[in-house]
């Protein structure tokens, strides 16, 4: 194998990416809602007690997810039910601000449909890098 093919073979694939950035944003969200349940509560209006264990959720999928990307994510039924699982959670989100579910701030309203926003971007390129892998 001649050097420009072992570069190519290496460079990650936009797939592995967006994998990759997930499990960054998830794990970094995580983080966030666990340490900061008690403080979050007043500001973002949900309980710190549905907080703590969000994050602590979040820091789950986001190891998950940084191993599946390390696999070099050759397992397309785990890829397809990661895109599955963030198109869900970005409709769970929506709904939760429509009926109010957690009488969110209007903080709490805005990050909820912000970070809604960011997971439907990062599905969407993880189904198009899932696309050009196939």
């Amino acid at each position: 194998m001649n050097a420009t093919a072992a570069v190519a073979a290496e460079r990650p694939t936009l797939l592995v990416d967006a994998l990759r950035l997930d499990a960054v944003a998830s794990g970094a969200t995580g983080v966030l809602l666990a340490a900061g349940a008690p403080w979050l509560d007043g500001v973002l209006g949900a309980p710190a007690a549905f907080l703590a264990p969000l994050g602590a959720l979040f820091v789950a999928y986001a190891a998950l997810l940084w191993l599946l990307a390390r696999s070099r994510a050759e397992n397309r039924r785990a890829v397809v039910a990661v895109i599955g699982s963030n198109v869900l959670w970005v409709a769970l989100s929506v709904v939760a601000v429509i009926v109010d579910w957690l009488t969110l701030t209007a903080l709490g309203t805005g990050f909820v449909l912000l970070q809604a926003a960011a997971v439907a971007v990062i599905a969407e390129l993880q189904l198009t890098g899932l696309r050009r892998a196939s």
